[in-house]
């Protein structure tokens, strides 16, 4: 059930959502209610309806701790309540399974009833236990709703222990700061000025947007102070998250009044409106609107603000991207993104505030410093946070080690840490309860690493946190979470695919110190490692992350601390790791970067029946056990980083509800028509040895979205052709129902697939074929208007070009090109082709040359020039003429210049002219040029 349309676990509720769902299920399928005796299903009821009630409790109690620090003693009963659920959804799991699993018989002869009275005994005796631990857990449940009563906690939801207190507004110091004390907000501010400052009559509103601590507030006071006298009137004030929108506007008055004795001090929002108005229709005003958390906030703010043509100006400062979006003159959509300071400012900032210059830095704190200042990453608050607490140690290497060492792990604690973090945790505290989840969950990610986008969600998926809305599946909506932290700039960004997307990111160290602390102190996340002192375990672990070599000695200080936990990763594989067999209760397993890895490691594997989610990376050659069948809730296989595995069992055929099965070339299984659930399969090996069956059933998939076939049958085996009408009836199948995303690849051609396909997979969005040269794009292709990538080979003519031109979505084109005909040697893409291409990357023996108008989206491009052919082939006088000026959205430019047979000036003229083309374009993109095969170049006097 888990991962299915419902959030089935949160940091919030714990196991609470994914146990309600099993107690309904207990009680409303008729496969379990035949089996259970009715005491039990008294008993199964009374835990829904008690422990459903608690759960909107728990939710609530959420909700008020984001606002406001709960009181220990509400805290503690939501700890202890959280634990039960766990406690409680073992035990349900352990009834549930032995239900699933019981039998009528086992076998046939007298063997076969000694069996069975073996079994029905341990089933007595089992049942029996299961009994005793339902009484047990129904004690604590009534006993929990008792304290709930004695101590009052429904009415501690509802008003919690910091309501009514007014904190000391933490920009304060921002709005304060000397110019003389800042780095690196020179830039910056004469660039937002520049927006501000064009002359434009109208009403303008720029948005800057960041991450909390990065400066929005001092940057906005700067130009706040630095044109503030050319307005009439002007006012300066700062939102809360949950902002009175009533104070916010007699401050307002207040401050453009100034000089005016009729200062308003009650009315009504729309009295206050009315009066802004009127005040500000006739004038040119300047309003900074600071820390703005939400667009209904600013639905009502801008209502005070008439439109007029004086030349007034609003500034908006938000974490949230959309926010800043929203807020922003929506004709010039002027959003600012403030970056993170570069190295050298970060430095300067960092060794002034410590020691007033860079260049009084004792020696042997230098090295330390730089490292202490990267951590930062460039975050102006997180500077001066590390700078304030190393004013308080003492100058040895020693003691800044320990402070280097504790970032992102919240060990060291002074009152401008926690300052700092109670700024930063206003963009958690703000978060929905499901992304609270989702990034807590990022804490079991060591510092630094790269978290590729769909890698996350999958794991997201298998941990239950994901809820279906509308038409989106999982993934879908699984992006969804991961763009919205990105939106509010609490994860950051590392690289994007062709089009547009994510692709990967990380978590900054600040904001890692922020949710490992949080993670800990919820018990949601349990981190060992060795690069850190590990705080005392305290509880049952739920979820392990490992990246430590002497685990042995944290780990196994009891078999009952790893009993409850329900997802590992262990990033570095010791041999002291305890057995699987302890970890009855997983649900996700990752083995990332074990390089000594055994499978016997896994031979217990089959056991963990709750087990949805398995990862394994490494280098050796594991081999999975027959028994990894008996896992019948796994969703996700994924072995694409275990490249000495090209066998799966058998048994893998019974897993009915894998949606992925991710490997790095393996087999196609026998028996694949019977996984039905089966969403993304790749990279699988056709050859000799695959029962054409399997091939055949792989048509029966209807629900796959994405397939990798590594095609092996020769042209000259015999069974070629058989296997070749499987294959196009299979793909063809596939084709008219949900493939969006094919790859081929093969060492000999499939022309006869590419020629044949019937009817075209007009849903396909990417196609990638690779190993042999096509020598036309078929006709069939040219009507796939979904498609967004294209990767093939292909012998590239003029008529193939402008074939390409026309898809009508293509984002990403990677192509290869031989074309032996001297006529077919200059290329020439025309105003119009390509209208939607982001990135090309174009190989071959062959030159082109881009009209005025050509690939107007196009922001990459590589490609390669034979320089002894482009002038002949081309008819070029120069070869300025390839039109690269032309490409007016280029941001990346990679040329290989091939230079034999060309003359050394020919070479030199044709860089010089990209450089010049280049220089043309508004992005200003620096051109990466390659030279190959220098020494086979002409001297300038020889003949060609």
């Amino acid at each position: 059930m888990d991962g299915g349309g419902g959030i089935m676990a949160s940091a919030a509720t714990g196991a609470m959502s994914s146990l309600l769902a099993k107690l309904a299920e207990l009680l409303g399928e008729d496969c379990y209610q035949h089996q259970m005796q009715r005491g039990t299903r008294r008993e199964v009821a009374f835990l829904r309806d008690e422990l459903g009630s608690m759960n909107a409790l728990l939710e609530r109690l959420a909700d008020a701790d984001a606002a406001a620090p709960l009181d220990p003693q509400t805290r503690e009963w939501r700890d202890q309540v959280r634990e039960m659920s766990y406690d409680i959804e073992d035990c349900v799991d352990e009834y549930m399974g032995q239900l699933r699993r019981r039998s009528g018989g086992g076998g046939g002869g007298v063997v076969g009833l000694v069996l069975s009275y073996v079994g029905r005994v341990r089933e007595m005796v089992s049942r029996c236990g299961i009994a005793e631990q339902i009484q047990e857990l129904r004690a604590r449940v009534v006993e929990a709703g008792h304290r709930r009563k004695r101590y009052k906690i429904d009415a501690a939801a509802a008003s919690p222990s910091g309501a009514g207190v007014v904190p000391v507004d933490r920009r304060l110091p921002a709005l304060y700061a000397e110019l003389g004390g800042l780095v690196g907000v020179h830039g910056p501010r004469d660039e937002l000025v520049r927006l501000l400052g064009d002359g434009e009559e109208r009403i303008k509103v720029v948005s800057v947007v960041g991450a909390g601590g990065l400066g929005k507030t001092t940057l906005a006071n700067q130009v706040y102070r630095n044109i503030g006298d050319r307005f009439d009137c002007k006012s300066f004030v700062s939102l809360s998250q949950n902002p009175d929108i009533g104070m916010i506007f007699r401050t307002m008055i207040s401050q453009v009044k100034k000089d005016e004795c009729e200062l308003t001090g009650s009315g009504d929002l729309e009295q206050l409106i009315n009066e802004l108005r009127d005040f500000l229709q006739d004038k040119r005003y300047l309003i900074v609107i600071d820390d703005i958390w939400s667009t209904q906030a600013w639905k009502i703010i801008k209502c005070a603000f008439s439109e007029n043509t004086c030349g007034s100006r609003i500034i908006v400062t938000t974490r949230i991207g959309t926010v800043a979006k929203s807020c922003s003159s929506p004709d010039c959509d002027l959003v600012y993104e403030l970056k993170a300071l570069s190295e050298d400012h970060s430095k300067m900032l960092f060794f002034r505030r410590i020691f007033g210059s860079e260049d009084k830095c004792p020696h042997q704190l230098e090295e330390v410093s730089v490292e202490i200042v990267k951590k930062c990453g460039g975050l102006p608050l997180a500077i001066i946070t590390m700078a304030s607490l190393l004013t308080t140690k003492s100058d040895t290497r020693e003691e800044w080690m320990k402070v280097c060492g504790s970032i992102g792990f919240g060990l060291e604690k002074n009152s401008d840490v926690e300052e700092m973090n109670m700024i930063l945790s206003l963009s958690y505290n703000d978060l929905p309860r499901h992304l609270r989840t989702c990034l807590l969950y990022m804490s079991m990610f060591p510092e630094d690493y790269v978290i590729k986008r769909d890698y996350l969600v999958r794991r997201w998926i298998a941990e239950g946190f994901i809820k279906v809305y509308g038409g989106r599946n999982l993934e879908e909506e699984g992006e969804c979470y991961f763009n919205e932290l990105i939106n509010r700039n609490l994860i950051q960004v590392v690289d994007f695919q062709y089009d547009g997307r994510v692709y990967a990111c990380r978590v900054h160290d600040l904001i890692l110190d922020l949710i490992v602390s949080k993670a800990v102190e919820d018990n949601f996340v349990t981190i060992v490692t060795d690069k850190r002192q590990v705080p005392r375990m305290q509880g049952k672990v739920h979820r392990l992350s490992s990246d430590c070599t002497n685990v042995e000695n944290m780990l196994t200080r009891s078999s009952m601390a790893v009993a409850h936990v329900r997802s590992l990763n262990i990033f570095r594989y010791s041999e002291q790791m305890p057995p699987l067999l302890n970890f009855r209760a997983l649900r996700v397993l990752d083995l990332d970067g074990n390089e000594n890895l055994e499978s016997s490691y896994l031979e217990d594997i089959g056991k963990l029946f709750q087990l949805r989610y398995l990862r394994i990376r490494a280098s050796n050659n594991i081999t999975l056990p027959e028994q990894i069948g008996e896992l019948q809730l796994l969703m996700i296989l994924d072995l694409l980083n275990c490249y000495g595995t090209s066998e799966l069992p058998a048994s893998i055929a019974k897993l009915l509800n894998l949606k992925w099965l991710m490997a790095h070339r393996v087999t196609l299984p026998n028996g694949v028509g019977n996984m039905q659930a089966l969403e993304s399969l790749s990279l699988v090996v056709v050859d000799y040895t695959t029962p054409v069956t399997a091939l055949q059933e792989v048509g029966s998939l209807t629900k796959l979205r994405s397939l990798g076939l590594d095609w092996r049958i020769s042209n000259a085996h015999k069974g070629r052709m058989t296997y070749a009408d499987s294959l196009v009836s299979s793909l063809g199948k596939l084709g008219a129902s949900n493939l969006r995303c094919l790859t081929l690849i093969s060492p000999w051609s499939l022309d006869f697939l590419l020629e044949s396909w019937s009817p075209p997979p007009h849903h396909l969005q990417e196609l990638s074929i690779k190993g042999w040269c096509l020598r036309k794009i078929p006709v069939w292709m040219a009507s796939l208007a979904n498609l967004t990538y294209l990767d093939i080979d292909i012998d590239v003519v003029q008529e193939t070009v402008e074939m390409l031109a026309s898809f009508p979505v293509l984002q990403f084109l990677k192509s290869y090109s031989n074309a032996p005909d001297p006529q077919e040697r200059c290329l020439v893409v025309s105003n119009g082709g390509f209208r939607c291409l982001k990135k090309l990357n174009f190989v071959g023996w062959t030159n082109l040359m881009f009209l005025e108008g050509a690939m107007p989206m196009l922001e990459a491009l590589e490609f390669q020039i034979v320089v002894h052919i482009v002038r002949a082939a081309c008819g070029l006088g120069s070869p300025a003429d390839l039109g690269i000026r032309h490409l007016s959205a280029l941001k990346s430019l990679v040329v290989k210049i091939y230079c034999e047979c060309a003359r050394v000036e020919e070479v030199e003229a044709l860089e010089a002219a990209i450089l010049v083309s280049v220089s043309m374009l508004p992005n200003n993109p620096t051109p990466t040029l390659h030279k190959f095969r220098e020494r086979e170049m002409l001297a300038d006097d020889a003949e060609q």
